[in-house]
């Protein structure tokens, strides 16, 4: 079996919430080999994502949390690649903000594993940012998906709806800083850090 990857691109559209709506830059996250991969997260353009992807068989499309910056795509990629997406049912009503036609496939579980090209991507339920964010860990890659719970600097953003800033805190803390200080994290805007580095900016 050929060697595991990630392949990594960074899409731009607009995030939405509480009546105000941004311009931001996604990172595009996909984890595989050259057969078979997983999406993590549907921002703003599927021909993006697909660009990515080639011509592989996508297992997955794994949301790390429901803010349409991060799902906005996501029902129209699962159909032109035919693949669930998994979310945590924590966040249906944030989802429910972006897609009230359209529901996720498979109900994401603090723990379980997600299986791609023989290796397996743990999933941390890390709420804070959104009640059903999650960071996928994958050991074999010794780096870390956090979607928007951890940055280069300290915890992502608290304030609007559906967000917990003592909760962020306390997830890092109890979920994320469990994982060697090497292990990269690769966040859903911006540039990569390491758990270690994070460690001394969770004020």
């Amino acid at each position: 079996m050929s060697t595991l990857r990630i392949d990594h691109a960074v899409s731009s559209g607009t995030f939405s919430l509480d009546g105000e709506t941004h311009e931001v830059e996604n990172n595009l996250w996909v984890v595989g080999n050259d057969d078979e991969c997983v999406v993590i997260d549907a921002p703003h353009s599927v021909e993006d994502i697909l660009a990515l992807v080639g011509g592989r068989q996508v297992k997955a499309i794994i949301a790390t949390h429901a803010h349409d910056d991060h799902v906005r795509v996501a029902p129209e990629l699962r159909e032109r690649v035919t693949a669930p997406i998994l979310l945590h049912p924590a966040d249906r009503e944030v989802w429910e903000l972006t897609h009230t036609d359209h529901l996720w496939d498979v109900d994401l579980e603090d723990g379980q594993s997600v299986k791609v090209a023989g290796a397996s991507i743990k999933v941390l339920h890390t709420p804070g940012h959104a009640p059903g964010a999650v960071s996928l860990y994958v050991h074999d890659l010794g780096c870390v998906f956090t979607g928007d719970t951890l940055f280069e600097g300290g915890p992502g953003a608290t304030g609007r709806s559906f967000s917990d800033e003592d909760l962020i805190k306390d997830s890092i803390r109890t979920k994320l800083f469990d994982l060697p200080d090497e292990t990269v994290v690769h966040t859903g805007h911006g540039p990569d850090t390491t758990i270690g580095a994070e460690r001394a900016n969770l004020g």
